[in-house]
């Protein structure tokens, strides 16, 4: 009797157990899901390789002629204005020499005054000669072509003399022009962003195919942009003035009013890596300029087109072929594929394929999510 209990007892307890485990279902995988909705999708081309923000306008400045540097007139950091004194080039000698030259056109315009006096009576001379010829013939006509030779030749020399002043004065520029060539004046409003000389160290202009640092880098940081390479299958999609947003490795907020301003006219090539475009993009908004430095790692995402109202599913959500994993009711996966619109980085358009409201899976890289799987949203 005890043993005929005892069995039944085990009897009872297995099919409890297996009453248990059928009727609790299958296991589920936690995922997280988000349901389509409708919203803005922009289509957008990104760089391939990490873009640059550039100053507009840069200037590597040496002097003209090599020598060593006498005075320095900034420092890095410096803001300076068009045309103003950056460095000076030790030119005593040729300062020396514009002084003489000063002095030799002093020289020359008495000299001119001297000669053109002595022309003016010549003439007036062989003027009363040819008067008095009139009324007395004593006046031979030997005695008026001497004095209208002499006065001739008193204006010649009065026109020698001008024309030395003239040759004085162009001596001078010269010089002063040769002086110039040792000083290094900022061709624009800009900051000194660099210096790489001393005083009394000898500088000189870069020779041909020799790269050297130059003296003096100035900047205008008033006007940045950003040039980043497209890929050469995209590029020609983009167009010169389309808006762009700019994202930058130093700032977590994107920045939005950059308009393409320039597009590369050629293919750049580089070996082992793929063929690309440069592309420009100017920044127009103050907000967006602030705190920018040239030099900055920089990308770029130039706005092809836009719907304010389509539906749309995250870009992360989206398997090959345009696939994506739907959860139903029960929480079986479904593998379902749509025909995408617009896209970028962050939403594809829905044209057909999913409705408003479908439920999709989000975290698609998490173990054992696939067809056909049951899972359970977290909350």
């Amino acid at each position: 009797m005890n043993k005929k209990l005892l069995l039944l007892c085990t009897l009872i307890l297995i099919a409890a157990s297996l009453g248990y485990y059928f009727n609790k279902g299958p296991e589920r995988i936690s995922v997280t899901q988000y349901k389509v909705t409708k919203g803005e999708v922009k289509a957008s081309i990104a760089n391939t390789r990490v873009g640059t923000v550039k100053a507009c306008r840069r200037a590597y400045l040496a002097p003209s002629i090599g020598g060593n540097v006498a005075e320095l007139y900034v420092k890095e950091g410096d803001k300076v204005k068009s045309q103003q004194l950056l460095l000076k080039v030790w030119n005593d000698d040729l300062t020396a020499q514009l002084k003489l030259r000063k002095a030799q056109i002093k020289a020359d315009k008495a000299s001119a005054k001297q000669a053109c006096e002595i022309a003016q009576g010549s003439e007036r001379d062989a003027h009363r000669l040819v008067r008095l010829k009139k009324y007395d013939r004593i006046i031979s006509e030997e005695q008026l072509d001497r004095a209208a030779t002499k006065a001739r030749a008193a204006r010649a020399s009065c026109f020698a003399a001008q024309a030395a002043i003239e040759m004085a004065r162009a001596n001078f520029v010269m010089v002063n022009t040769a002086i110039e060539r040792t000083l290094i004046r900022a061709p624009f409003d800009g900051t000194v962003a660099e210096i790489n000389a001393e005083l009394g160290e000898y500088v000189t202009p870069s020779p041909p195919g020799i790269p050297t640092l130059p003296p003096i880098d100035l900047l205008d940081l008033s006007c940045l942009y950003v040039s980043a390479p497209i890929d050469e299958v995209d590029a020609p999609q983009v167009k010169v003035g389309m808006s762009a947003c700019v994202t930058l490795d130093a700032f977590a907020e994107k920045r939005c009013s950059g308009t393409v301003s320039r597009i590369a006219p050629y293919v750049l090539e580089k070996e082992k890596q793929a063929r690309t475009v440069e592309v420009e993009v100017k920044l127009s908004d103050a907000k967006d300029l602030q705190e920018l430095l040239p030099g900055y790692s920089a990308d770029i995402e130039v706005l092809l087109s836009s719907k304010a109202n389509a539906l749309r599913v995250p870009t992360e959500a989206v398997l090959e072929n345009n696939q994506v994993l739907v959860i139903s009711a029960d929480g079986l996966l479904e593998q379902r594929q749509f025909k995408p619109g617009l896209a970028n980085w962050n939403f594809i358009e829905v044209v057909s394929g999913l409705v408003e409201g479908d439920a999709l899976v989000l975290s698609i890289g998490r173990e054992g999510v696939e067809a056909g799987a049951y899972v359970s949203v977290e909350e």
